[in-house]
């Protein structure tokens, strides 16, 4: 139709993938979560203004990729625990991006035969500061300076390592995240969309959106 093929076959089973390009990224006063927004069924782009960016506690979000259902899912559980483990907690504490990251870490683990999910999840508290931690698929975990994802990753590996500097001013490393994601958007097809950013510091949420004529070039 068009020149255009659509897997009507793939489309029946209802499987939503993300195929996307997720990263997050410590720098000096805390983390940046970054992500682009297309969601895709196969060859179908079912969304193109998705927003993978999940807030799991106050200063505590997670980047999705894999499955867009089971990693919605996990999301929201662990947002549900999060929220009961507060409520424990004295007036003047907070969960740690720490114990975050372990409650996903042991949620995928043990549902690894089910779930496609791919998680980073990355936040600032008071006792770590900026931290990052990559839950892959499989369900191990992995506490990282910088951590990237999903399908549009293989494509800027070898960008990220030579470009990454620790202790970065936070301009400098939303230009850094913006400067990835876009090239991963340029050569991945499951990629695309919006460039959405979270900034995590001491000062709290602060959320940035990069339209495609912004940061492409």
């Amino acid at each position: 139709m068009n020149g255009i093929q659509v897997d009507i076959n793939h489309l029946k089973k209802g499987e939503v993938n993300l195929g996307t390009s997720i990263m997050a990224v410590t720098f000096k006063d805390g983390v940046i979560l970054g992500a682009d927004s297309r969601t895709t069924t196969g060859t179908y782009i079912a969304n193109r203004v998705t927003d993978k960016l999940t807030q799991i506690h106050d200063t505590i979000y997670c980047c999705r990729s894999g499955s867009a259902a089971d990693t919605q899912a996990v999301a929201d559980m662990v947002k549900y625990y999060m929220q009961i483990y507060a409520a424990q907690l004295p007036f003047d504490e907070k969960p740690t991006t720490e114990v975050a990251a372990n409650v996903f870490q042991e949620m995928c683990y043990n549902n690894k035969e089910q779930l496609t999910a791919g998680i980073i999840c990355a936040g600032y508290d008071d006792k770590n500061k900026g931290s990052v931690y990559s839950i892959p698929i499989g369900g191990s975990i992995h506490k990282q300076e910088y951590a990237i994802a999903g399908s549009g990753s293989t494509f800027i590996y070898g960008w990220c390592d030579e470009n990454y500097k620790k202790d970065m001013e936070q301009g400098e490393c939303v230009e850094f995240i913006k400067t990835a994601l876009s090239e991963a958007i340029k050569w991945d097809g499951s990629s695309g969309g919006l460039i959405r950013m979270v900034v995590l510091t001491a000062k709290g949420v602060e959320r940035k959106v990069f339209y495609p004529d912004e940061y492409q070039k």
